[in-house]
């Protein structure tokens, strides 16, 4: 056989093999959905779940139709909404800790949801949807503001980040200043909001999640070899015919939609989308036909499973699914950093 042959071969083994983790990947988060239904204070086996699931909402199936499943399918979608925005700022700003939580795109969203809540009842909109809209609203200030400071100082990585940073200190000033102004009932529906949880899902919200997620990561699909190339650097992406900074423009804007939705939602849910890439990078290497989905799978995972642990930790009560993620991606995220410092 010749040297191109071998090659050729190489390649596709290599292909399936990565193809079978994301396969695996798919019947671990299966796995996970279950028993995030099953978890709760009425504890149901498996069994019951795909029972109720199979026959509809009679018995134990109002639980799960109505309670449960919703937050379970609420959990993967923001979960891969999450993941797959990490992904997609890590690589077009060539940094590792980059994502929208770091960003301020976040902190713009939870801005936006504190200002509704300290002030939307005086101009009597309703909760239900003035406080998503209001926090997705600030969170594409938060994305526009960083895309429009990165590109007057030159449209290159740095430029984003620290534009990303400076939002982020200004968002959370700005949010400490609401909590300072804020009533009691106001600043503790602030906090509870912050902390991020999973548990006022409906199917209407769930829907919206799920058709934008499918909407965002199919549109970034489309540029997967671009930001293959990107991943390069910015120079051998140009050599290739690449605008960059188009891409880039265009790329952080649907961040901005991915991370906004998200927000709106379940309030602000931290380090998924920083852990989720490099879990995804660790199996399937740097090729983003296979890293997007691989992202998507492993921030729906992250976040099922922290719902299931939050429920085993906490029987009885609902622990905010934002204080979960941050006590699993905090040691990561040192972790992180102390990798960078002894790679320089």
């Amino acid at each position: 056989m010749s040297t191109l042959s071998l090659s050729l071969a190489g390649r596709w083994q290599s292909r399936l093999s990565r193809s079978g983790l994301l396969l695996l990947a798919s019947l671990l988060l299966a796995g996970s959905l279950l028993l995030d239904i099953a978890s709760g204070p009425a504890q149901l086996s498996i069994s019951q779940v795909l029972h109720s699931l199979l026959q509809g909402e009679g018995g134990d199936g109002v639980i799960v139709w109505q309670i449960r499943l919703p937050v379970a399918l609420m959990a993967l979608a923001v979960g891969a909404a999450l993941g797959v925005s990490g992904l997609i700022m890590q690589t077009v700003l060539h940094n590792p800790l980059a994502c929208s939580y770091t960003l301020g795109i976040s902190a713009g969203a939870g801005f936006g949801a504190a200002l509704f809540i300290v002030a939307g009842s005086s101009l009597g909109l309703a909760e239900a949807w003035g406080l998503p809209l209001s926090a997705l609203g600030f969170a594409f200030v938060a994305g526009s503001a960083v895309l429009l400071i990165g590109r007057r100082r030159g449209g290159n990585a740095e430029s984003y980040v620290l534009a990303g940073i400076a939002l982020l200190f200004l968002f959370q000033a700005l949010l400490s200043l609401l909590q300072y102004l804020a009533s009691p009932d106001a600043l503790a529906q602030i906090v509870f909001w912050l902390f991020g949880s999973l548990y006022k899902s409906g199917w209407h919200a769930v829907g919206l999640m799920w058709l934008t997620l499918l909407l965002g990561c199919g549109l970034l699909a489309r540029d997967a070899w671009r930001f293959t190339a990107l991943g390069l650097s910015d120079e051998r992406a140009a050599s290739l015919g690449i605008a960059v900074a188009r891409l880039r423009w265009r790329a952080l804007a649907l961040v901005s939609l991915l991370t906004g939705v998200a927000v709106a939602f379940v309030g602000t849910i931290g380090f998924v989308g920083l852990i989720a890439p490099h879990m995804a990078r660790m199996l399937l290497g740097e090729d983003h036909r296979l890293l997007i989905p691989g992202a998507a799978l492993s921030g729906a995972l992250l976040l099922s499973l922290a719902s299931v642990l939050g429920k085993w930790l906490s029987p009885g009560g609902l622990i905010p699914i934002g204080i979960v993620t941050a006590l699993i991606g905090l040691p990561f995220f040192l972790l992180l950093i102390l990798r960078s410092k002894g790679g320089q």
